[in-house]
């Protein structure tokens, strides 16, 4: 190899050793250009709307935000938090009364098999091996307490997340005042040739995404309704704790959704199995409602992903950069094919084709 050829490649790995150890930085950086993507969204609809020059139009944004968090934070937010308390409080006798049903459908099962097929090892191994002790109440307690906690323990200390989440906003706000001096500030770092075409391809990355927040916005919105109605009806308790977990953990696709129909099923269990069963259903028919009617509705121009890269997304992700890297696995996961799509792809490989055939 040529002296310049090692001088590259060791320029290529000190790159990629200092991009992971600011990995959490880069990440948070990122998240500030969704937000300051999702203001300048609404600042351009603003301004195209009430034609007026686009700082009040921005100034109109952040005031609108500032006042709906603010109600949300006096009406919402204190009802929610008692709810979410109640939810962790019954947690712990809705665990304890489904392993009792199971314990319960279990001996029925065995005695059954000894009452048709007599005394045998198939009834006997089978309440050896599923049955076991219940356990008491304070136990599951301190389980699900423990569960929790490490739960929680994952968001890391409370005091550096307020100050990442003040960095993250700053950052965004900085972006969103002057959108286009921060995206020319980027272009410069591209080889002169490239950076009409690198322009087009922030334009095309800044519509995916857009259309990825606007649908998200809109599907969840959704969700949490329709979830806090169903919930209402079927008579289960806690409804607007449940709703708005479904609403936000409709954010992460398979996994969010999943996780979200844990809690009301436990707490409709304790009324009745049959009440978890009509929840299940209920949560089945919003997802197959959310995926086949709303999704594709008002998100037709977002870049399309496979169901598989999808999950592949959250899983490295997750990895990589933690709960943060779960939440925003999707628009990372849309961004990189949109990369490779207009650069490796269109640039290279077709590029390249192009030539080889003329």
């Amino acid at each position: 190899m040529k002296p310049s050829h090692w001088i590259l490649l060791v320029f290529l790995i000190i790159t990629l050793l200092l991009t992971w150890s600011l990995r959490e930085i880069l990440i948070q950086i990122f998240a500030a250009i969704i937000i300051a993507m999702a203001l300048c969204s609404l600042t351009g609809r603003i301004k195209s709307l009430l034609s007026i020059p686009r700082i009040l139009a921005l100034f109109l944004s952040i005031s609108s935000i500032l006042i709906i968090s603010i109600v949300a934070l006096f009406i919402i937010v204190p009802q929610f938090t008692n709810e979410l308390q109640l939810l962790i409080i019954e947690l712990p006798s809705a665990a304890k009364e489904i392993l009792s049903f199971c314990y319960e459908k279990i001996n029925e099962i065995s005695i059954l098999i000894d009452r048709n097929y007599g005394s045998s090892l198939l009834g006997n191994s089978l309440v050896e091996e599923l049955t076991l002790p219940i356990p008491e109440g304070s136990t599951i307690a301190n389980g699900v307490t423990d569960s929790i906690s490490k739960i929680v323990g994952l968001a890391g200390n409370v005091g550096i997340g307020i100050v990442q989440l003040i960095f993250v906003l700053s950052v965004s706000l900085m972006i969103t005042v002057q959108p286009i001096s921060y995206r020319e500030v980027f272009i410069l770092l591209i080889p002169s040739f490239y950076r009409r075409r690198t322009r087009s391809i922030l334009l095309i990355c800044g519509e995916a995404l857009t259309s990825w927040m606007f649908g998200v916005l809109i599907s969840s919105t959704f969700v949490a309704f329709i979830a806090g109605i169903g919930l209402y009806l079927l008579g289960v308790k806690l409804v607007i704790a449940n709703a708005l977990i479904a609403g936000f953990l409709n954010i992460i696709p398979n996994v969010g959704p999943t996780i979200s129909t844990i809690f009301p099923m436990s707490i409709a269990f304790l009324d009745s199995p049959w009440k978890a069963l009509a929840v299940l259903i209920l949560y089945i028919i919003i997802q197959n409602l959310e995926s086949y009617v709303i999704t594709p509705s008002i998100m037709h121009k977002q870049v399309k992903l496979l169901p598989g890269l999808a999950i592949t997304a959250q899983f490295i992700f997750t990895i990589i950069f933690g709960p943060i890297g779960l939440l925003l696995a999707l628009p990372l996961a849309i961004v990189i094919q949109v990369l490779l799509k207009e650069i490796v792809i269109n640039d290279i490989l077709e590029r390249k084709e192009n030539l080889l055939i003329n």
